[in-house]
């Protein structure tokens, strides 16, 4: 997973990173957003109707490794899960491809995203930041919600809390190109559906509820037995827009359903991993390509600087456990 070469896009990650780390705090070895997870492993098996729209291995095999991390939002460890801020809810996937060879899906449960470009982000972040609901109006993030109507319509977007990781769909903002053997390619967006539907909890419930019952849940329900989701593709329209994870595509554009994840038990060292693997928003496999939305080699480059300083904290606390051993 490579930096990218624009030196811009490399310093305004830095600037997110720093941003996040003003609002909620410096925490070595987690993520600055997303920073609370958890891990599973399993297996995906894909559908008939996946090899239609793309070459890529793990849609064309028998079926593939996977390991998926769960997470709350913000860049807080120890976010309450009843949190309203904790939504919405993240899902990362990695397909193990062979040795070292992987190719990764980044969602999460709001079906859009605030800004389409990683400046009008940070300005975003920064504003938030910046306002205090005691001070008069307008604070700085009323004034950009004016101005950013896509941010707006995204605040305003309903994020209940689900009961269950497992009850919980999750939406792939930024569009990709999926090409097959023949050469035909589309765009399109992923979405990942549970088994057995989504279930949200009233807020009054959610408020009786624990800080930690989401992944109280999680461990439960999969010592039970297999946890199961299908990937889908929403196809896009020659007239939608692919570059832009702002805008919403009509709800009558084709699904396609890419196959079956099946999650069978936790990954064994969770901590230890989650501090470690990295995930990319950049598919990087044959018969799957980026499209040309703005924000994904600026999330890339965030993933990647802000994976080397957890792993880097973590190496620091292995060789602190190995000289105090």
């Amino acid at each position: 997973m490579p930096l990218p070469t624009d030196e811009r896009i490399i310093a305004l990650s830095e600037d997110l990173i720093r941003q996040f780390d003003t609002i909620f705090g410096v925490h070595p070895g987690f993520r600055p957003a997303h920073a609370k997870g958890a891990m599973l492993k399993g297996t995906f098996t894909p559908s008939p109707d996946a090899a239609s729209l793309t070459s890529a291995p793990h849609l064309n095999r028998k079926s593939t490794p996977v390991t998926v991390r769960f997470s709350n939002s913000t860049g807080i460890p120890l976010m309450p899960d009843n949190d309203a801020r904790a939504n919405p809810r993240g899902l990362s996937i990695r397909f193990h491809l062979g040795e070292r060879i992987h190719t990764d899906i980044i969602s999460h449960s709001t079906d859009r995203f605030p800004t389409r470009t990683g400046q009008e982000f940070l300005e975003f972040l920064r504003a938030a930041a910046a306002s205090d609901p005691s001070k008069p109006s307008p604070t700085p993030i009323e004034l950009f919600l004016g101005a950013h109507p896509k941010a707006l319509a995204f605040v305003q977007t309903p994020k209940p809390t689900p009961s269950s990781f497992a009850r919980e769909s999750y939406f792939g903002v930024t569009a990709m190109r999926f090409t097959n053997t023949d050469g035909v390619s589309r765009h399109g967006r992923y979405r990942v559906v549970p088994d057995l539907g989504n279930d949200h909890l009233p807020d009054a419930i959610t408020a009786a509820t624990s800080a930690n019952f989401l992944f109280n849940e999680l461990a439960e329900r999969i010592a039970k037995g297999p946890i199961g989701f299908r990937l889908l593709v929403q196809i896009a329209n020659d007239e939608d827009t692919v570059d832009d994870a702002t805008i919403h595509w009509p709800e009558d554009r084709t699904l396609l359903d890419l196959g079956a994840i099946a999650l069978t038990e936790p990954v064994a060292d969770d901590a230890h991993d989650q501090k470690h693997i990295i995930f990319d928003p950049i598919p990087r496999v044959e018969g799957i390509d980026p499209s040309q939305d703005p924000l994904l080699e600026l999330r890339a480059a965030v993933y990647l600087l802000s994976g080397r300083r957890r792993r880097a904290a973590a190496a620091g606390e292995d060789l602190h456990r190995e000289q105090t051993a």
